[in-house]
This record gives C-alpha cells, structure tokens and sequence, in this order.
C-alpha cells in the first residue's frame, strides 16, 4: 500500500447512485446527506454515478443543483448506466463535463474512468484507456484511487451476477500493474469492501434512493487515507456510522465487512 506522505488522514467522502428523478428518490435524504457532508467537510468528494434515473436533462439539472450545494471545493463526478440511457451522456457534458477526468492532490491521484455504455445496464472500461491508466498511475510515490461506476468483482447479496465490467480481468491487471492502493465503484446498491491482492475495492451503497436489496439502507462511505493505513466508515443518513474496513499493513489481507462493536482494532496493531 503506497504511504500517504502527510501526518493528516485525506479524506474522501464517496456518493452514489442518486437517481434523481426516480419514484424511489427520497429528497430528504439527499438534503441529509449534504449536510452530513458539510459538516463532515472532507478533502475530496467522489460521486460514483447514477446521478439520474433516465439520462434525461431535467433530471440532470436536479442532480447538478444538489451537487452545487456540496460545500467541498473537489468534488469528482463520473456517469453510470442511468446516465448513459436516452443519449443522457450529452446532458452530462453540459451540466458536470468530461465523463473521463482525474485530480491530484497532497500526494493523492484520483481517476474517474467512465464504464457506462450507451443504453446498456453494463459496463466496460476499453482497451484504449488502459495506457492512459498506466501513464497517469505511473508515479510510485502516489496513492492512486481509481473510480467507476460498475464494480470489478461480484458483490455479495445482489442476486445473479451479470453487470460487473466486461473487460474486468483486464482492467484489474492493469490497475494491479500500477500500483493501484484504492477503487471506488457504485452501481449495486450494496455497500461492501474486498482485498484483491494489494487493491482495496470499495462499492458504495445508494445515497438517497429507496431502490433496496434485502434488508440494506441508504448509505455512503468515508474513506480516510493515513500514512501506511486506509480505514472505511459506512454513514447512514439520520443514522450512525459504522467503521467496515481497518488496514494498518501493507501486507493485511483480511477485511472484515461488519460493525464496528465487532471489530478488535487493536488486532490490526
């Protein structure tokens, strides 16, 4: 796990999977989350896609006013499969711009890499944006965080597994080959985290929406990135935080997904 160099955590608060204009979207808790998040005030904020729920423009210019309210002045935002129906990449152009961008700050390199397909529900990366990858992960003295909006590996209970990324094993081989230390995606709606050799894959779960599996609730994630150690919080809104992942050692390869009264930190020592 490449080192963060400063004594202070980067923090990085990660959205997802809005679905502005969905009968399932609940108002009250995209406010919420907002104000979590400003209270919070993390270094970067990264909104891993499904902003909308049919790529339309009004549902568009919903999400961008809610965005604008985040009071964080690096937000990162990357389209998703919604946002991809009814030509919706267009209106995304014009309310948040390029769908493929990167940020780069205190010692932190951040890609967001679009993987949605026009119309489609699943996703791909593309041969001809791993040497972009490679080019802008190359600095070892970087911690590189990659994000998308469909996930690498299968998700735990989310049912039949169709919709990882087409080209995943090759995408994983060329972030594993740069030094990868973290990847961001949404798209399921269950939160969860994996160790996939020295890669740490972290989905988020909805932010505001009511589109549920089982028995999970809207949720987000805080990732705090410290020096030789990266730790994952679950937020609900209105509710309690739950601290998922805790990796003190580079060489740590086991992360334990539950709450927090479970979990013996001093183990991680």
């Amino acid at each position: 796990m490449t080192p963060v160099p400063e004594e202070a955590p980067t923090v990085i608060a990660q959205i997802s999977d809005l679905h502005c204009g969905s009968i399932y979207f609940m108002p009250s808790l995209a406010n919420r989350v907002i104000a979590e998040l400003n209270e919070l005030k993390p270094d970067i904020v990264v909104v891993t896609g499904d902003l909308t729920d049919m790529g339309f423009k009004q549902e568009f210019r919903k999400a961008r006013s809610l965005i604008d309210q985040i009071e964080c002045p690096d937000v990162l935002v990357l389209p998703g499969n919604h946002d991809a129906r009814n030509v919706g990449e267009a209106h995304f152009h014009e309310y948040f711009g390029a769908r493929d961008s990167e940020f780069a700050k205190d010692g932190v390199r951040v890609l967001c890499i679009d993987s949605s397909e026009p119309d489609l529900d699943s996703g791909r990366v593309g041969r001809e944006r791993y040497n972009w990858i490679e080019e802008r992960f190359d600095d070892p003295d970087e911690f590189k965080v990659a994000c998308l909006h469909h996930h690498l590996v299968p998700v735990p209970g989310t049912g039949r597994e169709r919709n990882t990324v087409y080209d995943a094993g090759d995408v994983l081989r060329v972030l594993s080959k740069c030094g990868t230390d973290v990847v961001l995606c949404g798209h399921k709606h269950v939160p969860n985290v994996w160790r996939l050799e020295d890669i740490l894959i972290v989905n988020a779960g909805t932010a505001c929406s009511m589109r549920l599996r089982g028995t999970t609730k809207p949720s987000y994630n805080i990732i705090e990135l410290h020096h030789g150690r990266v730790t994952v919080t679950l937020k609900y809104p209105f509710g309690p935080t739950e601290v998922v992942a805790d990796f003190r050692r580079a060489h740590r390869r086991v992360c334990r997904w539950r709450p927090v009264h479970e979990i013996d930190l001093d183990e991680c020592e």
